[in-house]
């Protein structure tokens, strides 16, 4: 393994006898197995083998230092010990974590020693400085905030013993969810050499908030579908009058989960391949009805259209003096921003930017509250500012400002789908788990649901349970007594509540118009309906055609109380008014319809932590709290996006790795999954 010891086996020479005595019984030894190179302030593994392991005895001390050293006590540092009585019913265990200090010299030499002296030693190495660039990717990563957790950290805040004997990869490991995080989390154990892995499902499909409606029962190659939970990928973005473009980063591990799930399943079912195309998120030609406004033809405007007929609208009437503390304040708030500063930053690195964000205080302001403390009275505040964090603001901000998009051909469903030859054999649906427990004897994991088939509460046992659902589902679930602040964010972590409306049409028919439109999203002030979006696939294609005639999120608690007799038809009739005629014409009747408050999978759409929480939460999603991992994008720096659920995954798994010592896997995956933000 590349980022292992470069350690060689040094026999131990055994001392002669002469020909007329009996030859001595052969004393134990241990050899030190690995390869690789050595850094100075890293965590590696130690792998060893045994002689005779039935002859050791007592406490088996490992050290570093010079090569010739007689006793451990005249060592640089001693990297662990272990008794080996309490293993030899179970056998010795083979591999170790060692934590090298910063200032460890080159040119020693592992030592094993017992109370009958030295039992092991390794060839010199060669002590490194970890390369200058891994180790500049952040700053300063000795903390939850700036990204994930320093590994080395990580492992010297646990006792002695549990951070020197490394676990087996045999454990049992129970995932709870079956949505992007618990899928993502099963393909990285397997990755490593973790099989014994179960996931255990409420619904009876996988994807959890992926969710793409194929209307009236087609297929995906019949492209009329619509996006009903997540529907596209900022990819880039460019700054008007410098030209200059920055690449999006975080995202890029979407990409490459879909470029390993196609070649894991090349040569398969060619349905579970995952092909991108370009996604069209802004459009002139898309509707922008706002105030009523209409074009002296009578057609709602579009958005090329909209600026000029309400200058038209407002010319005449009298023009509203400038409010003088409100331009002080809102210049005050994008310097106090910086926005082209963070967009670049969080593009090329959402998490340096997410530190920053905190140790520049946009976590501890909504843009509103920033300018009431600026001297700004709530008349003039709710005119300018909104009620989310200004960190929110920033990394959607981000996204949103992207010049170039992706989506999936025929569905996002089809980056679920992906995963099923991985996970069909180890996957239960239907599986209401409602309580989970913790065993302080033993330390094992217990998932707890009720059966109704048997009509009794079933429960599994586990070593470790990564829980990969949200908050909103987890709450009211029975738990064991986590700390404070962990139970205070299952219980109290807030989330949005979106609502989504798709319309089946007999054509394309936007397409067909004067002044066609080809993709993109438009907007509406008319209650309850928020983003219109036109599909960006099957350009100019025949047959039905799917819009997303509704999408918002304010007022989805109040959707979510209507009938969706009565949701549906304010929809359709919203679509008719700007449409006209044709729309109401080419209604097939044919909808679907979510509110994702209502869904007893997810109980919410995404996490949106109120002022305050996200900063006081963050540490404890990084911890395991009896033997419990929680991952999902609420545990992520940022929310709503397929990137925070496989982000969150790529931490837990490695938080699991690193747990029980098994830093060779752990760095597999810090290498592999762009986690280089990690350190370990």
């Amino acid at each position: 393994m590349k980022d292992s010891i470069l350690i060689s086996l040094l026999p131990l020479l055994l001392a002669g006898s002469s020909a007329v005595q009996a030859s001595p019984a052969p004393k134990p030894s241990i050899e030190f197995l690995n390869n690789g190179q050595v850094h100075r302030n890293g965590a590696h593994n130690i792998h060893v083998s045994y002689d005779r392991p039935e002859a050791l005895s007592g406490d088996v001390i490992l050290v570093y230092g010079d090569c010739g050293l007689d006793h451990h006590s005249k060592s640089h540092h001693e990297v662990g010990r272990f008794s080996s009585d309490n293993y030899k019913r179970d056998g010795m265990p083979t591999r170790f974590v060692w934590l090298t200090p910063e200032d460890a010299p080159s040119g020693g030499c592992l030592h094993a020693f017992t109370d009958a002296g030295l039992v092991g030693q390794s060839a010199p190495l060669d002590m490194q400085h970890a390369p200058f660039g891994k180790r500049n990717t952040l700053s300063s990563i000795n903390d939850p905030y700036g990204a994930w957790f320093d590994g080395v950290a990580y492992l010297k805040a646990k006792e002695p013993e549990a951070s020197f004997v490394a676990g087996k990869k045999d454990q049992k490991i129970g995932i709870i969810g079956g949505g992007m995080s618990g899928l993502m989390s099963a393909l990285l154990l397997d990755s490593v050499g973790i099989h014994n892995w179960e996931i255990s499902e409420s619904s009876q499909r996988i994807g959890g908030r992926l969710h793409t409606a194929y209307l009236n029962g087609t297929k995906p190659e019949d492209y009329q579908y619509q996006e009903m939970g997540p529907m596209r990928f900022p990819t880039s973005l460019t700054y008007t009058g410098t030209n200059e473009t920055l690449e999006i980063q975080d995202h890029k591990l979407v990409f490459q989960l879909a470029d390993e799930l196609n070649k894991m399943n090349k040569g398969g079912d060619p349905s579970l391949q995952v092909n991108f195309i370009p996604w069209i998120q802004n459009n002139p030609n898309t509707y922008q009805y706002v105030g009523g406004l209409r074009n002296p033809d009578g057609t709602a405007p579009r958005r090329s259209q909209y600026a000029a007929l309400a200058a038209n609208a407002s010319a005449g009437t009298e023009a509203a003096e400038p409010n003088a503390a409100v331009e002080a304040a809102e210049e005050h708030l994008e310097e106090f921003i910086g926005y082209q500063d963070r967009y670049a930053l969080s593009a090329a690195n959402i998490f340096k930017a997410h530190k920053a964000g905190i140790e520049g205080g946009l976590m501890d302001f909504s843009e509103s509250m920033f300018l009431r403390s600026q001297g700004l009275g709530w008349n003039e505040t709710s005119a300018v500012g909104g009620t989310g964090t200004l960190w929110d603001e920033i990394y959607d901000g981000v996204y949103f400002s992207a010049t170039t998009w992706k989506t999936i051909d025929k569905g996002l469903n089809r980056l679920a789908e992906a995963f099923h030859p991985i996970v069909d054999k180890k996957i239960t649906y239907g599986r209401r788990v409602n309580k989970l427990s913790y065993d302080e004897s033993t330390k094992k994991t217990s998932v707890h649901w009720y059966d109704n088939a048997k009509s009794s509460s079933e429960t599994l046992t586990y070593d470790k349970t990564i829980v990969a659902v949200p908050f909103s589902v987890a709450r009211l679930w029975r738990l064991p007594k986590f700390n404070p602040v962990m139970t205070e964010a299952i219980t109290g972590l807030g989330y949005s509540y979106a609502c989504k409306v798709a319309l089946l049409y007999k054509t394309r028919f936007w397409e067909q118009i004067e002044d066609p439109i080809f993709g993109g999203c438009g907007s509406t002030d008319l209650p309850g309906i928020g983003s219109v979006c036109y599909p960006a696939y099957n350009i100019n294609g025949t047959g039905p055609g799917a819009m997303l005639a509704s999408y918002t999120t304010p007022v989805g608690p109040s959707l979510s109380a209507m009938s969706e007799a009565d949701h549906v038809g304010m929809v359709v009739e919203a679509m008719n008014e700007i449409h006209g005629d044709i729309a109401r014409e080419q209604y097939t009747g044919e909808y679907d319809r979510v509110c994702w408050g209502l869904d007893p999978h997810q109980a919410g759409s995404w996490a949106s932590p109120y002022t305050g929480q996200h900063e006081r939460y963050m540490p404890e999603y990084h911890k395991t709290h009896s033997n419990h991992i929680f991952v999902g994008e609420h545990t992520s720096v940022n929310h709503a996006w397929i990137f925070s659920a496989l982000e969150s995954a790529t931490r837990g798994v490695v938080q699991l790795l690193l747990e029980d010592g098994l830093v060779d896997e752990a760095k597999e995956i810090v290498n592999k999954w762009m986690a280089r933000w990690i350190s370990v």
